[in-house]
């Protein structure tokens, strides 16, 4: 295995990566609690511009090929495992350290040796995880019966939903949720925003992607706690996702932000939801940004509510597409700048033609007599 050369850094810290990453700055050095680090969190590590990454936990475990390691190491960004917690004690952050290998060094003070993950390695693991992939298979599916016991209201709809400002009635609704290339595709889709306006749901973070693509969320679901405080804040309608016996600790930001806000106690995921919200308040389409849609990507994520999620969608049937679908089939109309121009290139080469040819003189001079005869002026 050949070793990285040495990288040196102040550290950001944070045991919720997707909490962490609206901190990072570039150059910085990522410490992370994060198990099977997941596709959508690499993605966020990689473009905050991360020195290395180094991880207090299993960053790949034997049951499914999750793609976190995979796209880091890819990157040419050093990922170091460490045995234990002991660098959240040790360090604070911004404190200056220099990784050599696995040993992680404050000045000549050893914090911590780790191990490094070799690209080939990684990359060798995780096709043997696919190959094997029977394991993670049967977890879902266990976690989906429960679900599917457990939930029982919630996929039933008989969750009691509060009356809301925003209108879902016999409209296409964009729920977007900080997932798979969820940038790229709100980006895809701008021309249909444009021009069928749906009503912009995000979910926690996906309202900052909402934002950062040029609109605004109409509605903010989730527990809030990956959504900037600018998005609270934008006007948009704000919906707590409690948990099923009512506590909901995102609640005490909007209380201090005093920032009105509607509770909804429900079990499943906050993207479960806002697609159900949008489903029982007569949404037409729904379109989901960023959210899972294959085996795989459910198995990436990785978190016994994907089942719910899974079971969700079975729910709401051809009401819901994914956003990659709706940037391949749907074609634009053209913008009212496109058709000024060549309205106005058109009246342009008229006039042009007219002052070119005398013989149409005297035509102009009629239709503009008549013009001023019908607008009651002097004949």
């Amino acid at each position: 295995m050949t070793q990285p050369p040495v990288v040196r850094g102040p550290v950001r810290r944070g045991r919720k990566t997707k909490l962490l990453v609206k901190r990072l700055q570039p150059g910085e050095i990522a410490v992370i609690a994060h198990r099977n680090l997941d596709r959508v969190s690499a993605e966020d590590l990689i473009a905050c511009g991360v020195a290395a990454v180094l991880n207090c936990r299993t960053s790949a475990a034997d049951d499914y090929p999750n793609m976190g390691p995979v796209l880091l190491v890819q990157a040419g960004i050093p990922l170091i495992e460490l045995p234990d917690d002991a660098v959240f004690d040790e360090l604070r952050d911004g404190d200056a350290v220099e990784i050599h290998g696995g040993t992680v060094q404050s000045g000549r003070r050893v914090i911590s040796q780790g191990v490094v993950q070799d690209p080939a390695e990684v990359l060798a693991a995780n096709e043997r995880r696919r190959q094997e992939i029977g394991g993670a298979l049967a977890a879902f599916a266990e976690n989906t019966v429960q679900h599917m016991v457990e939930e029982q209201d919630l996929l039933s709809g008989k969750i009691d939903l509060p009356r809301f400002e925003t209108s879902f009635r016999d409209r296409h609704v964009l729920i977007v949720v900080r997932g798979v290339d969820h940038q790229a595709d709100l980006q895809a889709l701008r021309p249909y925003i444009r021009d069928i306006r749906p009503v912009l749901v995000g979910v926690d973070g996906g309202a900052d992607a909402i934002i950062d693509a040029g609109f605004r969320p109409d509605m903010i679901v989730g527990d809030m706690d990956s959504a900037s405080e600018r998005a609270l804040c934008c006007g948009a309608e704000l919906i707590v996702h409690a948990y099923a016996d009512g506590r909901a600790p995102g609640r005490e930001l909007l209380q201090k932000l005093d920032l009105p806000h509607k509770l909804i106690p429900a079990p499943g995921t906050s993207q479960d939801i806002a697609m159900l919200i949008a489903a029982e308040k007569g949404a037409e389409l729904i379109v989901a940004v960023g959210s899972q849609f294959n085996l795989v990507e459910f198995l990436d994520k990785n978190r016994r509510g994907m089942s719910s999620t899974f079971l969700t969608r079975l729910r709401l049937g051809e009401r819901i597409v994914d956003a990659k679908g709706v940037s391949r089939l749907y074609r634009p109309g053209p913008g009212l700048v496109p058709v000024a121009f060549v309205l106005g290139a058109g009246v342009l080469v008229l006039i042009a033609v007219v002052f070119a040819t005398p013989g149409l003189h005297d035509v102009v001079d009629l239709l503009w007599l008549k013009l001023r005869v019908l607008l009651g002026g002097a004949p």
